[in-house]
């Protein structure tokens, strides 16, 4: 069993076709297939069945695939290690940011990684912080960019505090509140809401703050990103409860001071014993301080 045979059935499985298989790992197909027959042949299972549209893995092959990306990281990721010995950080940076994240300017920072490591791919995605902290647990993620309740600390992470700030309402420049200097939590009882959807760490924080004000809330709205909370909010659909750092730049709405809003801190995580050279040349950059708004 050779590693390429390994990338190849990795390969295909990935673009569902032994044709766009062979034109990403840049072989011919013919070459292709005569490379996974040996490793059937060597295995004794057939390892795919090709359908009408795609190819698919049977039982076989779905046993090998999993074997078969933990033996190919752990290569990629010898070759990172003896790199970074040698005092080059290479490999890739698969980077989580949650949607409203505010203590660090992403791009600004994976441009400064980036000039001090050129040779490192950076990954960036967007998700929930609880998905997140568990990618980087099983592997998935390098670094994150975490926001949670003050009362919640990352768990099954090496962590770095970033920014700490309490959430303010946000409603449009036409609302009845848009003058008010400051607000309570009672005096949004009946106002319609958006909010991050419920499975979420970020709606999890509001709906806290509400509870244990007893203030029933109805959240019509949820969305993911921020530009469209924002946008429901600027159109005088809903108000929201956001981090002042995600208001400071949206004219249509009005940031409001609020007494019961929770507090929300944001962290840089990385894994807690084995993270990459990249990982870690990454907690570096964020670390100088340079990126922190």
């Amino acid at each position: 069993m050779e590693l390429q045979q390994l990338r190849y059935a990795v390969a295909i499985v990935e673009t569902g076709s032994f044709t766009r298989a062979a034109a990403a790992c840049h072989v011919t197909q013919s070459a292709l297939s005569h490379q996974v027959a040996a490793l059937e042949r060597e295995l004794g299972a057939r390892l795919f069945v090709r359908g009408a549209r795609e190819v698919r893995p049977t039982a076989a092959g779905d046993a090998l695939l999993a074997q078969a990306r933990v033996a190919l990281a752990a290569v990629d990721r010898a070759r990172d290690d003896v790199a970074a010995a040698e005092g080059v950080v290479r490999g890739t940076l698969r980077i989580g940011v949650i949607p409203t994240v505010v203590a660090i300017d992403v791009p600004a920072t994976v441009r400064a990684f980036r000039e001090r490591f050129p040779e490192v791919r950076v990954e960036v995605t967007v998700g929930a912080s609880d998905e997140m902290t568990a990618r980087i647990g099983r592997g998935e993620l390098d670094v994150a960019l975490l926001g949670l309740h003050a009362d919640v600390t990352p768990q099954g992470v090496e962590s770095r505090e970033l920014r700490r700030e309490r959430l303010v309402t946000i409603v449009s420049r036409a609302h009845r509140f848009a003058s008010r200097c400051r607000l309570r939590i009672a005096d949004l009882a009946g106002s319609v809401f958006v909010d991050f959807p419920a499975s979420s760490p970020g709606r999890a924080q509001t709906d806290t703050a509400f509870a244990a004000a007893d203030v029933p809330r109805d959240v019509a709205f949820e969305a993911w990103h921020a530009e469209h909370v924002l946008g429901i909010v600027g159109s005088d659909l809903a108000v929201a409860m956001v981090a002042p750092g995600v208001a400071a730049h949206a004219p249509d709405v009005v940031a409001i001071p609020t007494a019961g809003a929770p507090e929300r801190v944001e962290y840089l995580a990385w894994h807690p014993s084995d993270p990459s050279p990249a990982a870690r040349a990454f907690v570096a950059v964020v670390g100088d301080g340079a990126a922190l708004r």
